[in-house]
């Protein structure tokens, strides 16, 4: 498979840095305190840079930051392509309304839960989960914007029980939701499993409030996602919101049941 041709230029942009510095691959490891099968996968294109990795590296061999520059255009060239401009529109909004019924919103997600959701589509090769990790953690600067959006996210209470990665992985992904809804501009809400069928069983949805202009939506399906630009299907989808988010706990109760589920799992 080609590698995408800002994951070549990371990689070869790194191992010039590196021989000029005189140093191996395990030399670097060590310097940066990562694996030097690590560093030999980043410059070899089988694993996507980190942003840590990226900024150490840029320290210790002395770069000026280039590796990072060239780390932010990644996420852009893995992304998949029908998502690319819902990436642009999400970067934008000043508010971002999510619903989710199966999994944790993609804005959520830790790299553990992340991988093992895509391990689990049995739909790419392991280069090309390991670019989707990249580009989904990439995407969530959004939330450490300055000033960042107004992030509402009503989960299902099921997406807290459902055993994705296993142990670990969900125990950390349910502290990573506790630690992100204590943010100002987070509010979560679940519903709870006693709410029986509700609209939004349907299936999942965002919803974008631009700084200008109308509210965006985004569906996503088995195939790929489309943007809803049409507002009589936008109003649509804001009315099934506001039903969901009605049956939804309040945020203080639903960050009380994620930590009681984290308890669970642990």
């Amino acid at each position: 498979m080609a590698h995408p041709p800002t994951l070549e230029l990371f990689a070869e942009e790194l191992r010039l840095s590196r021989t000029s510095a005189g140093m191996s691959q395990d030399a670097l490891g060590a310097e940066i305190s990562f694996s030097a099968s690590l560093v030999a996968g980043v410059e070899q294109c089988r694993r996507i840079p980190q942003p840590e990795f990226t900024a150490r590296c840029d320290s210790v061999l002395k770069t000026g930051g280039r590796l990072e520059r060239i780390r932010l255009k990644l996420g852009r060239d893995v992304v998949l392509p029908w998502f690319r401009e819902w990436i642009l529109i999400e970067r934008e909004a000043t508010m971002l309304c999510s619903y989710e019924a199966l999994v944790v919103p993609g804005l959520l997600q830790t790299e553990g839960y992340a991988r093992s959701l895509l391990e689990g589509a049995s739909r790419f090769t392991e280069e090309e989960i390991e670019q989707q990790v990249a580009s989904r953690l990439e995407r969530q600067v959004v939330l450490d914007r300055n000033p960042p959006p107004l992030f509402v996210a009503v989960l299902d209470e099921y997406i807290l029980r459902r055993p994705v990665g296993g142990l670990e992985v969900m125990t950390a992904q349910l502290r990573h939701l506790v630690e992100v809804g204590h943010r100002p501009r987070v509010h979560l809400h679940v519903v709870p499993a006693g709410a029986g069928a509700y609209p939004g069983l349907n299936g999942a949805f965002v919803l974008a409030t631009p700084s200008e202009g109308d509210d965006l939506a985004y569906l996503d399906n088995q195939l790929q996602g489309h943007i809803v630009q049409r507002q009589a299907d936008v109003l649509s989808l804001r009315e099934t919101w506001e039903s969901v988010r009605a049956r939804a706990l309040p945020h203080e109760r639903s960050i009380e049941l994620i930590t009681e589920a984290t308890q669970a799992w642990s």
